[in-house]
C-alpha cells in the first residue's frame, strides 16, 4: 500500500496525543462536511438501483450527457489500466502516486514526466495521465493545453486521463464538458469538496462505450444505497456548494498569508490546500506533529502540504506553532 494523508490514528499512536486533540491538515479534504440527509430504511434494506436520480443529479452537476459512479475515483484509477493492452503510459509528475502504481500493476510501461517533458514524449505514449489541479503542487493546466495533448493522443487511439479531484472549487477550469471526445477520460472525486471522503464516491466522465466497459469491470452494485441517497442530496444543493466554494477560497488565501507571514512562502496550492517546499521538511513536519498538528509530508520531494484549518481554534494553534518553530529555528 502506498503512503497517503489522513492517517490520523497512526499519528495518535506515534505521538501519544488523543485523537480529539489533533488538528488534521494532512488530507486536502474540505474540513466542513455537507449536511447528511435522512437516509430512508429502504436504502439500507434493498440492493441499490441506478434509476434513483443519482446519475441524473451528477450529469447536471458536471454538465455531461453520461457518466459512471464509482466507489471513489480510486476505484477507476485501479480499473482503467485493465481496459487497455500493455503499452506506454506517461504520468505527469509529481502527482498522486496511485496513478503510476495502477498502470504499473496492470503491466504497462510507465514513465513519470515533468511538465516541460510532455511535448517531447507525447507522440510515443499510448496514455497520458494528468492531475489537474495537481496533487500535491496545485499546478493548474489550461483546458486548451490539455485538449491539444488529447488531440495528438486520440489520432493514434490513445487516451488522456485527467484526474480533476480538486476541481470542484474552480469548475470554470474543468474539461468535463469535453468528455464526449473519444479517448478523453475525466475522473471526479466527491469526498474532497463535499467534505465526505468516508462515503467513497466518485465519477468517471467519458464516452459511452468506455463507460460500459468500465462498468463491466467493476460489476453491479458498486455504490451503496445510502451513499447514493447522500450523494444525490449534496449534488443538488446548489446553495451549499456556492458557500463551500467561497469558504474554501477564503480559507486557502488566509492559509497562504499565514504561511508567508511565518517565513514559509507557498510554492503552490489550490483552494483546498497550500504546498510548501523547503530544505528541512521532515523537521517541520515532526515539530508540528509533536504539537498535535498533522501535515502531509512528501519527503522525496522536500515538500509539505497544508490542508485548511476548520475553526478559529485550529487557526490559532497553527499560527502559534509556526511562530514557535520560527523562534526555535531562526
Amino acid at each position: 500500500m502506498l503512503e497517503h494523508g489522513g492517517r490520523l490514528q497512526r499519528a495518535v499512536l506515534e505521538y501519544g496525543i488523543a485523537v480529539q486533540d489533533w488538528v488534521d491538515l494532512s488530507s486536502g479534504i474540505a474540513p466542513w462536511p455537507f449536511a447528511i440527509p435522512e437516509i430512508p430504511l429502504r436504502a439500507w434494506a434493498r440492493l441499490p438501483e441506478t434509476d434513483d436520480g443519482l446519475e441524473q443529479a451528477a450529469r447536471e452537476y458536471y454538465g455531461v450527457p453520461q457518466l459512471l459512479p464509482v466507489a471513489g475515483s480510486q476505484a477507476a484509477i485501479q480499473a482503467l489500466p485493465r481496459l487497455r493492452r500493455s503499452g506506454k503510459v506517461g504520468v505527469l509528475s509529481p502527482c498522486y502516486a496511485e496513478h503510476a502504481e495502477g498502470w504499473r500493476r496492470a503491466g504497462h510501461r510507465v514513465r513519470e514526466v515533468g511538465e516541460a517533458e510532455v511535448e517531447f514524449f507525447l507522440d510515443s505514449l499510448d496514455v497520458l495521465v494528468v492531475v489537474n489541479p495537481n496533487n500535491p503542487t496545485g499546478r493548474l493546466l489550461s483546458a486548451e493545453r490539455l485538449l491539444g495533448w488529447h488531440a495528438r493522443l486520440a489520432q493514434r487511439g490513445g487516451w488522456l486521463v485527467v484526474d480533476e479531484a480538486f476541481m470542484d472549487n474552480t469548475p470554470q477550469h474543468s474539461i468535463a464538458a469535453e468528455t464526449w471526445r473519444n479517448g478523453l477520460i475525466v475522473l471526479r472525486s466527491f469526498g474532497k469538496f463535499f467534505g465526505l471522503a468516508g462515503v467513497r464516491l466518485g465519477f468517471v466522465l467519458a464516452e459511452r462505450q468506455l463507460l460500459q466497459l468500465l462498468a463491466e469491470q467493476l460489476g453491479p452494485w458498486s455504490i451503496a444505497g445510502p451513499t447514493r441517497v447522500l450523494g444525490q442530496a449534496c449534488l443538488l444543493d446548489h446553495g451549499a456548494q456556492q458557500r463551500q466554494i467561497t469558504r474554501c477560497a477564503e480559507a486557502s488565501t488566509r492559509l497562504a498569508q499565514v504561511l508567508d507571514a511565518a517565513g514559509f512562502t507557498p510554492a503552490g496550492g489550490c483552494d483546498l490546500f497550500q504546498y510548501l517546499e523547503l530544505a528541512h521538511t521532515a523537521q517541520l513536519h515532526q515539530f508540528m506533529a509533536r504539537r498535535g498538528i498533522l501535515l502531509r509530508l512528501f519527503e522525496h520531494l522536500g515538500s509539505l502540504r497544508f490542508g485548511l484549518p476548520a475553526t478559529d481554534t485550529d487557526w490559532q494553534r497553527l499560527v502559534q506553532a509556526l511562530d514557535d518553530y520560527r523562534k526555535e529555528h531562526p
